[in-house]
């Protein structure tokens, strides 16, 4: 049969990296199968429906090069692809439930519950809706026909929610996790119809994957405690269940726990695709776009977090993390979250990229900064300081002095490196530099050696304090291709300046 996936989240918030890599393990299986790849938006809970969520939603997805075959942009024959208007479709199916003993009316206030939670947890126990309690409390099971009909007719609310067989060893499959084997005892009978007409999502993913005719359903382990309810129902609907794949948790950096924004925040990683204006507070939370991650960087990272490829390699573009990609090869525990690691796919990424794309990129940070560039000049010096960055946004640190002049000296670094005789040494290198007529790299490299062998000085006593002087400490590229680029003029300009600031740098 064809493999069919869907990505189903829900709109009351915005999309998790951990959402994003369930998304990408599906898009990965369906595109490895030949299969079909599905977005469905499930809003069936309106009090947490959050404004701008969906567009969201499909952005981020979009900017991390995942796609989909059908959905609510894509269209297609198994529509509508928002719950909240397949919600017709729903109530025929609880009906039926409903109409074979599967599951009945609750009239129990939530008030009345709340109060009945409280006292069970006054004895340390903890209140379950199930066999054990069923029959004393208000529903279609306890109250006669007469008087269920009657509370029906005058209005009163109520809940549709499963039956639960009592006692029974149920036994299932998943694909990750293998054989389950669970007692129905220890379970309760979930609502699956709301008083407000709407379906909970566990009997609308039931509906929807069914009607949609999916075949594997790929989702979060948070969802691995109602696996037991979704095969009942799909059994008890004469249904055949689709397979399941429960996947691992992404795990906090340090300590126990599922990653969350305040670890994100507090150690100063995103943990959402893109940024996320909250319509609520207005606060704005991070992105991986806006921070600088290239998507394929994005997505690699991801597809390593829980997925082992079983070989030494680590950098998979897209069409290679689809043939390699098994569900047989993710694993069971949860992976941790390792922000250096992000950073360093992203520097993967970023040094293939050629430097006429890097200085396109660049172009507009300087542009910010009033800053244009000749556009041969700004090739060459992306391609000397990329290897120092994992972000274009890194650059600016690495060749600022192409640009301008230092605007101060690193005091370290002049109280290591500049001595007593320094002063001199510039001085004659100034001389010999304003009369060099080569000032090309390799002319001002044989200068310097030359000079150094004369004066019987190693090589670094003459170019640390001349770097010193040229970008205000002892970072960045060959020094020699630093003063070929900026010129004569403004090498001896630079020189003086930091003779006439000699006595603070010198001190």
């Amino acid at each position: 049969e064809m493999v069919r996936v869907r990505f189903a989240p829900s709109p009351t918030g915005p999309l998790h990296i951990g959402g994003v890599r369930t998304a990408l393990y599906n898009y990965l299986f369906a595109r490895k199968h030949q299969g079909v790849m599905i977005l469905r938006i499930e809003d069936t809970d309106q009090a947490r429906f959050m404004p701008g969520t969906e567009e969201y939603i499909m952005e981020s997805l979009a900017w991390s090069g995942i796609s989909f075959d059908e959905g609510i942009r894509e269209g297609g024959n198994f529509g509508p692809y928002r719950q909240s208007e397949r919600r017709a479709i729903y109530r025929h199916y609880a009906d039926t439930l409903f109409e074979k003993g599967h599951a009945y009316y609750a009239f129990d206030a939530p008030e009345e519950l709340d109060k009945l939670r409280k006292e069970y947890e006054k004895e340390k126990k903890t209140f379950i809706y199930s066999a054990a309690v069923r029959k004393s409390l208000k529903n279609s099971l306890a109250l006669s026909e007469a008087e269920v009909r009657q509370r029906i007719e005058s209005g009163e609310p109520y809940v549709i929610r499963y039956k639960m067989p009592d006692n029974e060893e149920l036994r299932f499959d998943d694909i990750i996790r293998g054989e389950i084997t669970v007692n129905t005892s220890t379970l309760d009978d979930k609502v699956l119809f709301k008083s407000d007409g709407m379906p909970t999502y566990h009997l609308a993913n039931i509906v929807d994957d069914h009607l949609m005719e999916i075949t594997h359903v790929i989702r979060g382990e948070e969802w691995l405690p109602s696996l037991p309810l979704h095969v009942l129902i799909y059994r008890s609907l004469g249904l055949k269940a689709p397979s399941f794949a429960h996947l691992p948790l992404l795990l906090k950096p340090e300590g126990s726990g599922k990653l969350s924004k305040r670890d994100g925040d507090r150690l100063g990683f995103p943990v959402f695709p893109l940024q996320w204006k909250d319509p609520k507070t207005g606060e704005i939370v991070s992105g991986y776009r806006e921070s600088g991650y290239f998507p394929e960087a994005f997505i690699n990272m991801l597809a390593l977090l829980g997925w082992n490829p079983g070989t030494e390699q680590e950098v998979f573009s897209m069409e290679e993390l689809i043939h390699a990609f098994s569900l047989e090869r993710v694993g069971k525990s949860g992976s941790r979250f390792d922000p250096e690691k992000a950073k360093w796919f992203n520097h993967q990424y970023l040094v293939k990229k050629s430097d006429e794309e890097l200085a396109e990129l660049y172009r507009p940070l300087l542009g910010e900064k009033g800053i244009q560039a000749d556009p041969e000049l700004l090739v060459r010096i992306v391609g000397m300081i990329k290897e120092r960055a994992n972000f274009v946004s890194d650059f600016w640190d690495q060749s600022f002095f192409f640009f301008r002049a230092p605007g101060s000296y690193d005091p370290k670094a002049v109280k290591k490196r500049w001595k007593e005789d320094t002063p001199g040494i510039l001085e004659d290198l100034k001389k010999m530099l304003t009369d060099q007529q080569d000032f090309t790299a390799s002319g001002i490299h044989s200068l310097i050696e030359n000079y150094a062998a004369e004066k019987e000085i190693g090589m670094g006593q003459v170019m640390i304090p001349l770097r010193i002087c040229l970008v205000g400490g002892t970072f960045g590229p060959d020094l020699t291709q630093i003063m070929e680029i900026i010129g004569k003029e403004e090498v001896i300009v630079r020189i003086d300046r930091a003779l006439k600031d000699g006595r603070t740098v010198g001190r």
